[in-house]
């Protein structure tokens, strides 16, 4: 008997060339995938490194919640443990918290959860390096987002492996300079008006100098005063000498410059209650006085001491430092206090100034005690991850203020650079009334100018 095969229908047809498709791109991605990925990593992690995560989220999610401890079982008072299997029945199907839609960024993705009664953010914290190898991920973060809600952030790779150079200067806001890039791949700037005070910490070749080499470099083009503070005999910061308004190289003239900065802040008050506002930005322009941002080198040659006149004057130093950082940011006076060590050995006066300093970068120390310091008394999480930073990472930190923290790493401006822009806008330096020492600068030092700068764009 002869059979007849039937011909195929249209939708057997469709369905066998969506298959030929399928397998065509499939084939295509995996041999074009290396080069794709190194030459377009943003499209490789939308079209194929995305969905495989979202794939491997979705089918580990609850035995990644069981075996982290954060799932419960149903019935009650007892606790789910991964593995756990009754006298010949199947494991207890366990609650786990409520996992939000994955949402793709330019190197990972974050998705909400919400939390199961009795949970807290740490456990979840405690959990991020098994989530990040769970999903094959280089980083898992997870942050706070709002009572009985946790935000867990990935990334694919570490952006901050390559060294990083900075796009061509543009004009920017006020105060605000892009000094690199964050892990999450977006701009790290530095906003004095947000946040007026900082924290910068890291050993010798962390990128300490080349941050604040950064930073000089975007203030320079900005209608700002620089005044610097360097102990080490102006080693460091006199390579922005024509930039700057005044720089104090020992600590005799830092106390001296000091105490004049702080008669500046108590004028500023004078004439900010006298015209009824409650701070600069409230005045005219043309009544505006100019912003000045200070920048300490070294912090702890300020503080140690080794005589009794020694010590009047890191105390000295320290009781001025504390007030300008109390009354500096209302009154356009910003503190950027940098050094190789920060710890509670130099004195209570550290620990009465890092309490005022709300921005915290801590790159590469030699000793815990610094990153401690630095970070431990607002994120004690963070301390594991700037203690993991290499010497081979140099610019990485971990940047940490009220808005959480995040690994970041400044733009490669080497000293010869930040000279250079130093020059270049020499003519905008202001002189500052009342800074200038009446006897007149010793030789070889910085002289100190007397003006106002009535403008802020």
């Amino acid at each position: 008997m002869t059979v007849l095969a039937s011909a195929p229908t249209a939708g057997e047809t469709w369905y066998a060339w969506a298959l030929v498709v399928a397998g065509v791109l499939g084939l295509g991605l995996l041999l074009a995938g290396p080069a794709l990925r190194r030459r377009h990593p943003v499209l490789w992690w939308t079209a194929v490194g995305f969905p495989a995560a979202a794939l491997r989220v979705t089918r580990t999610w609850r035995p990644l919640m069981a075996g982290c401890g954060l799932a419960v079982s149903r019935k009650a008072a007892l606790t789910v443990v991964a593995g756990l299997v009754g006298k010949g029945s199947s494991p207890p199907q366990p609650r786990v918290p409520v996992r939000g839609l994955m949402h793709p960024t330019r190197n990972g993705f974050w998705f909400l959860v919400r939390m199961l009664p009795g949970q807290v953010p740490d456990d979840f914290v405690t959990a991020a390096p098994a989530m990040a190898h769970g999903w094959q991920m280089h980083a898992v973060r997870v942050s706070s987002w709002k009572p009985g809600v946790v935000r867990v952030s990935a990334t694919f790779t570490d952006p901050l492996r390559a060294v990083i150079r900075p796009a061509p200067r543009q004009p920017g806001r006020l105060l605000r300079v892009v000094v690199g890039v964050l892990e999450s791949g977006g701009p790290w700037a530095i906003d004095l008006r947000q946040i007026p005070h900082w924290l910068i910490v890291g050993a010798t070749r962390s990128g300490k100098s080349t941050l604040i080499n950064a930073l000089v470099a975007g203030l320079a083009p900005q209608p700002v005063a620089l005044v610097g503070i360097d102990c080490k005999g102006g080693m460091e910061l006199s390579l922005y000498g024509p930039r700057l308004s005044a720089l104090a190289t020992d600590r005799a003239d830092a106390v001296q410059l000091l105490g004049r900065l702080t008669e500046l802040t108590l004028d500023r008050m004078a004439l900010c209650r006298k015209a009824g506002v409650r701070n600069i930005w409230g005045l005219p322009k043309g009544e505006r006085p100019v912003p000045v941002v200070v920048i300490v080198d070294e912090i702890a040659e300020l503080f140690l001491v080794a005589s009794r006149s020694e010590k009047d004057e890191a105390q000295a130093a320290a009781t001025s430092l504390v007030r300008l950082a109390q009354l500096g940011a209302a009154l356009g006076v910003f503190l950027v206090i940098a050094g190789q060590r920060v710890g509670s050995d130099l004195g209570p006066g550290v620990t009465a100034l890092r309490a005022q300093l709300g921005g915290r970068v801590c790159h590469r120390v030699a000793d815990s005690a610094t990153a401690e310091m630095t970070l431990g008394d607002i994120y004690p999480d963070a301390l594991v991850a700037a203690q993991s930073i290499g010497p081979e990472q140099a610019g990485t930190a971990v940047l940490a203020s009220s808005d959480g923290w995040e690994r970041a790493r400044s733009h490669l401006v080497p000293e010869t650079v930040a000279e250079s822009v130093a020059r270049q806008y020499a003519h905008l330096t202001p002189e500052l009334p009342g800074l200038a020492d009446p006897s007149g600068p010793p030789a070889g030092r910085t002289t100190v100018r007397l003006q106002r700068l009535d403008r802020d764009e």
